[in-house]
């Protein structure tokens, strides 16, 4: 029962029948969307320059999708060429690296491509996290926003993050969870199933602290929302308020958080529910913990298109309208 399902796990070859298009596919649409959501972030950037060439006066909030866009555009970077290069040598990750040739220890490559999916997998949930908090707070607290959130603030929030991203997703390799290869054989992850509770505590902590923040984004946002709904309820029914234009970027915010917020959602509840099945359960499922992995690398690709087609003028007209 103890590798029931996992017969890719010291494997030293890729699984055949295999073909390495669709992580190409998927590669090449991440990083084209990523490069033209940081484009699109400079063009803005450039936009809000302030007469007498003064800095730009650019929110937080744009300082953390700039975040967000970068740190998904590492992730590709850093992960899909690992794939890439199973595929190119016909090799699992644990063959390509040097070490792990015996079933307990994956390779030094495997190990380390477990450590970047549970990286860039929690940092942009902490990012979205922070991005929900500003527009919480620029609109249920303007005075303490203005005052205290800056964009200084904004881009120190970025390291402090990938800090604490890195010594939490550092714990496996520390003892606390075991990274382990999953078939094909180009991908790694940490043990979902299977084992005492030293390997499967760090799954069942991983997954609730995405559940936990999968919660206080949403909660963030409903307020937002109840805030929005009071100020329109306030205004006149004829005539241009005053107050309506300023409000106007707080609703493209609050737009554009939302539907990466459900897009999260969808990408991260599966693994959440594998995480849980394979640690009380002992559901064995490789082919669903392939597909839960998957589904969470498919957010970094899809996160950049959103705000690429949010960011269109007839998308923001339809918004803006409803």
């Amino acid at each position: 029962m103890e590798t029931e399902g996992y017969r890719c796990r010291s494997s030293r070859h890729i699984e055949s029948g295999q073909s390495a298009v669709p992580s190409s596919v998927l590669f090449a649409a991440g990083l084209l969307g990523n490069v033209l959501a940081l484009l699109l972030l400079g063009q803005h950037r450039r936009r809000s320059r302030s007469p007498g060439g003064r800095p730009p006066r650019v929110s937080a909030f744009y300082v953390l999708v700039s975040g967000l866009a970068v740190t998904d555009l590492l992730g590709k970077c850093l992960i899909s060429p690992m794939v890439l290069a199973a595929y190119a040598y016909n090799r699992s990750l644990s063959e390509l690296g040097p070490g792990g040739r015996g079933e307990e220890q994956p390779g030094v490559l495997c190990q380390l491509f477990a450590f970047l999916m549970a990286f860039f997998g929690l940092a942009p949930t902490l990012l979205l996290l922070a991005m929900a908090l500003e527009c919480w707070l620029s609109l249920g607290h303007p005075y303490f926003y203005r005052r205290h959130l800056t964009r200084r603030l904004g881009a120190t929030l970025g390291p402090l993050v990938a800090g604490l991203c890195a010594l939490f997703c550092a714990l496996p390799l520390l003892g606390f969870g075991a990274p382990m290869q999953y078939c094909p054989g180009t991908w790694c992850f940490i043990r979902m199933a299977g084992g005492g509770p030293r390997q499967l505590g760090f799954p069942v902590l991983y997954a609730s602290l995405m559940g936990l923040l999968v919660l206080a984004i949403v909660a963030c946002n409903v307020s937002s929302m109840r805030h929005l709904y009071g100020m329109a309820r306030r205004q006149p029914r004829r005539g241009a308020p005053p107050a309506a234009a300023p409000r106007m970027e707080e609703l493209d915010h609050l737009v554009l958080l939302g539907l990466m917020t459900v897009l999260f959602t969808v990408c991260s509840l599966p693994l959440i529910i594998r995480a849980y099945m394979g640690a009380f359960a002992a559901d064995f499922n490789e082919n669903a913990d392939l597909s839960a992995l998957r589904f969470l690398s498919v957010n970094s690709i899809v996160d950049p298109w959103v705000f690429i087609i949010f960011r269109t003028a007839v998308f923001r007209g339809f918004v803006r309208r409803v």
